[in-house]
């Protein structure tokens, strides 16, 4: 038997019967739950490119290597950023085009000291590292700055206060 909407807005503990079990139509109805971010991907053009964005997240920001596949143009890794996945391929077939996706945030613990990694890496430094507060309740302080990473990504390092 369908449960009858309009009841359960009135009452949400509402019993759906079913030969065997009784379930509470709160805990089952279908509403997705998202408990985090899993993973970010990013394709470089090439095997090159994929070593240079390896190179980057892994040998200069340090991020461990998580799972690799494949071999040549269908290679991949993930490498872990603590609160998620960083999922890199080499078989881009375009060059990226612009989204929604404006960066990429990493949690750092010392903003500084990830721009001077990069900057001495060779990346570009697009926000230098500066102090801000995000006006909201309560307010936010924070530590960030910006590059460019290796397939054109905007990379921000993002230290709360």
């Amino acid at each position: 038997m369908k449960p009858n909407f309009h009841a359960a807005l009135d009452n949400p503990r509402i019993f759906l019967y079913n030969a065997v079990t009784i379930f509470f139509w709160e805990d089952c109805h279908m509403t997705p739950k998202i408990t985090g971010i899993h993973h970010i991907a990013l394709k470089a053009k090439g095997l090159e490119a994929f070593e240079k964005t390896i190179a980057f997240y892994h040998d200069i920001l340090g991020l461990p290597i998580v799972r690799t596949w494949g071999s040549g143009e269908n290679i991949g890794m993930m490498l872990d950023t603590g609160a998620g996945l960083l999922e890199i391929f080499a078989n881009a077939s375009d060059e990226p085009g612009t989204g929604a996706l404006r960066h990429i945030a990493f949690a750092v613990e010392d903003t500084d000291a990830c721009i001077e990694a990069v900057r001495a890496a060779g990346y570009r430094v697009t926000i230098e590292p500066n102090d801000i507060v995000i006006a909201s309740e309560p307010p936010y302080p924070a530590r960030i700055a910006f590059c460019i990473g290796p397939v054109g990504e905007e990379v921000e390092f993002f230290h709360v206060k």
